[in-house]
């Protein structure tokens, strides 16, 4: 079911577990949101966004920083995923939008809610 502010938003995946990827694909395309790419690697990602198409979001494995900072710069907002909370977030990194591993759906599409500042209608 699609949700009201997400639909078409473009979300850029950068996760290393393949099972967990293609999940959030899933997640993201039930929610209505568009997948900008998903990556693996800190590299693809990296030249995923350095064309002149930007993702509207990201959600981020917590190990991928280089990609975090080129996001940042460009002021895509950014969530991160990690099994160790907002304590799995390296120095300078505190305090920004984490989703704890396993999370559900409902925790994805509130995250993306509030980092896209998308009220409930």
């Amino acid at each position: 079911m699609s949700i009201p502010g997400l639909e078409g938003r473009k979300v850029l995946i950068v996760e290393d577990e393949s099972l967990v990827a293609m999940l959030l694909e899933t997640m993201l395309e039930d929610m209505g949101c568009t997948v900008f790419g998903t990556a693996a690697r800190i590299e693809d990602a990296l030249e995923m966004i350095a064309g002149d198409s930007r993702p509207d979001a990201a959600l981020l494995d917590v190990n991928v920083y280089p990609v975090a900072e080129a996001l940042d710069r460009m002021g895509v907002p950014l969530v991160f995923s990690t099994g160790y909370g907002q304590g799995g977030l390296a120095q300078g990194w505190e305090g920004r939008p984490t989703v704890q591993k396993p999370y559900t759906e409902a925790m994805i599409r509130d995250a993306l809610m509030r980092v896209l500042d998308i009220r409930n209608a």
